[in-house]
């Protein structure tokens, strides 16, 4: 009963501060594009904020010094909406990878239209990849890191998908290594605006991974591995009372 009220009161609070936060990015439309995302994404911070204390959902990060200085694409476990707040602010600014519909979504997709994603059409098959490529050299001379979801959708906890060779293909075409990130956070912050539960989320940053002379399937592979691994050592969060 108290985790169904406190996932109420905090979906009541985004639906107060997102549209008012959207506003105030498209009147600072204006400003260079790094500035506007990280403007963007204190909102990830608000609500980050606003999870720890409505929610009690804390977190920790291990592996952090296996963060590179250069730009690398990023390919993290996708259970929840968590990880996608958290890494906005944890790491250097990123480029989503996201299907365009998502711009005309009213508030949310307006804004994250001014946060540089790349954005794709999926109607367009084998060109969505030459879309990805092509508008990620763009992000990386803006400054800006690649994100990728290789499951392609968030897999509730205990569930597993074969990942997506996006990531991988990307990495090869680009040669730049991936990052992989896993986590915890399906447990506490599961899709859907109910069923928050207070605890500690652990993030883990493994060590890049290279293209090497490996297929894209071989690299993915590879990928997944480390993250699903990972993912099962890590276990459910520390739970708080």
């Amino acid at each position: 009963m108290a985790s169904a009220l406190r996932s109420l009161a905090f979906a009541l609070f985004q639906l107060i501060v997102t549209p008012l936060y959207a506003v105030s990015v498209l009147l600072l439309a204006w400003l260079p594009r790094v500035a506007r995302y990280r403007y963007i994404t204190f909102w990830c911070a608000i609500n980050l904020w606003a999870a720890r204390w409505i929610c009690g959902i804390d977190s920790r990060v291990i592996g952090g010094e296996n963060v590179p200085r250069t730009p690398h694409i990023v390919a993290c476990k996708h259970s929840s909406t968590w990880e996608t707040l958290y890494l906005s602010r944890y790491l250097p600014p990123l480029a989503y990878v996201a299907k365009k519909e998502l711009l005309s979504l009213p508030f949310f997709g307006w804004a994250f239209r001014l946060a540089s994603p790349i954005t794709i059409d999926r109607q367009a098959g084998q060109d969505a990849m030459i879309q990805i490529s092509s508008q990620g050299r763009e992000r990386f001379a803006q400054g800006f890191w690649i994100i990728l979801y290789p499951e392609g959708t968030r897999i509730p906890v205990g569930r597993r998908v074969r990942y997506k060779t996006g990531a991988s293909r990307l990495a090869i075409e680009m040669q730049v290594p991936i990052l992989p990130i896993a986590h915890n956070a399906g447990w506490l912050w599961p899709k859907g605006v109910m069923g928050k539960r207070p605890g500690v989320i652990t993030m883990s940053v493994g060590k890049p991974i290279p293209p090497g002379t490996r297929s894209a399937t071989e690299l993915m592979q590879a990928v997944e591995d480390w993250i699903e691994g990972e993912v099962a050592r890590l276990g459910p969060p520390e739970r708080k009372r």
